[in-house]
């Protein structure tokens, strides 16, 4: 069954590339057969078999035109339209959404969810990543091999995805939504090696000079970290906040200036309801993250819109000053990883404290029936 599928996809392409040899003059044609034939690489055999072959034609030479000019520096180029004969060439019965972009991780994971967070019901996603060469002004001028590609190309992300058909007044709501986790997403990129060395600065810091706090709050701290830092954390985001005003005063979190990192570039972006970048903050908020432990761990009111829709993850840790107290945080969002996840929970640090306290304090006898569950 297996084979027939693939046999059907080689027969189907076959007549794509005859459509492209027919309509388009020579010269234009191999371009174009060669994009052809990367568009529809790696896509399964039942995702295409169903549609004909003048829509899979007029899919790939869209997605084909879309890409002739693009300048890199400018950002995603992205479109959203419901295909129609006499205008676009072909039809469907849905929505096209494009997106070129300049490859790198989380693009398909994060569209989709942005997508799926607009309600627009996914039906079809075609994602070729391609080498190309495009002169000073954008313009493209030939796909590359994988070799070339090895040695420097520029790998471009070439998304098409066809949603549940939506009026076109809602088009623009769609191309903002993708460009705002496109921006997002490269923001977090670009800033994951920085975010990271941040981490690791701060666990130089610890070591090199610690707060006054207990030498075991310390050392689980900082084995903490390093087992966030070791592949068990997703960086997205990072910000400095120092903390001004006691007692009669208006309690602060303030931002330090260009400190913000990833996701949190952008200072008007906050993290928890209570803790704005801005502003004044509840004298009860205040003496929650003034207490004198050294890491805060908790999930952020702000759904991440890079990987996952969940809520991000985040990591406090706290400053001091010589008395002892606490004078602002380090912090850091993003998730923690799927082999976080799979791993026990006395193998986490500090998690692996809760555990044995939780154990202690039930006084079970751990042989037990009720112990071991």
């Amino acid at each position: 069954m297996v084979a027939r599928a693939e046999e059907l996809k080689t027969e189907l392409l076959e007549k794509i590339l005859k459509k492209v040899r027919s309509r388009l003059d020579p010269q234009s044609a191999a371009a174009a057969e060669g994009f052809v034939r990367k568009f529809f690489d790696h896509v399964p055999p039942v995702d295409l078999i169903d549609i004909s072959a003048d829509n899979l034609y007029g899919a790939a030479l869209a997605l084909w035109g879309f890409a002739q000019k693009r300048d890199p520096a400018a950002g995603p180029k992205i479109r959203v339209y419901n295909p129609r004969q006499e205008e676009h060439g072909w039809k469907s019965s849905h929505t096209i959404v494009e997106v070129i972009n300049d490859d790198m991780p989380f693009l398909v994971d994060s569209v989709t969810a942005e997508l799926n967070r607009l309600d627009a019901d996914i039906h079809l996603i075609i994602h070729p990543v391609i080498g190309v060469d495009r002169d000073a002004k954008g313009a493209l001028q030939s796909l590359s091999d994988g070799e070339a590609r090895a040695a420097g190309a520029t790998a471009e992300s070439m998304m098409h995805i066809q949603i549940t058909e939506q009026p076109a007044e809602r088009h623009e709501d769609l191309c903002s939504g993708i460009a705002r986790v496109l921006r997002d997403t490269r923001w977090a990129v670009q800033d994951w090696r920085t975010m990271r060395e941040r981490c690791q600065a701060v666990i130089a810091e610890l070591s090199d000079a610690p707060p006054p706090l207990p030498a075991e709050e310390i050392e689980e701290g900082l084995a903490l970290l390093k087992w966030l830092d070791d592949d068990h954390f997703t960086y997205l985001g990072y910000r400095e906040y120092v903390f001004e005003g006691t007692g009669g005063d208006k309690p602060i979190a303030r931002v330090t200036p260009e400190s913000g990192l990833g996701v949190l570039r952008d200072a008007d972006v906050y993290v928890f309801d209570g803790l704005r970048t801005k502003g004044t903050l509840p004298h009860d908020i205040l003496h929650f993250l003034k207490e004198p432990v050294l890491l805060r761990i908790t999930k952020a009111n702000r759904m991440s819109s890079v990987h996952r829709r969940v809520h991000m993850d985040t990591v406090a840790v706290k400053c001091f000053d010589a008395a002892g107290n606490v004078t602002g945080e380090r912090l850091f969002v993003g998730l923690f990883t799927s082999v976080a996840y799979s791993r026990s929970p006395t193998d986490i640090p500090l998690l692996r404290q809760k555990v044995t306290d939780v154990i202690g304090r039930a006084g079970l006898d751990p042989r037990s029936h009720d112990g071991k569950a």
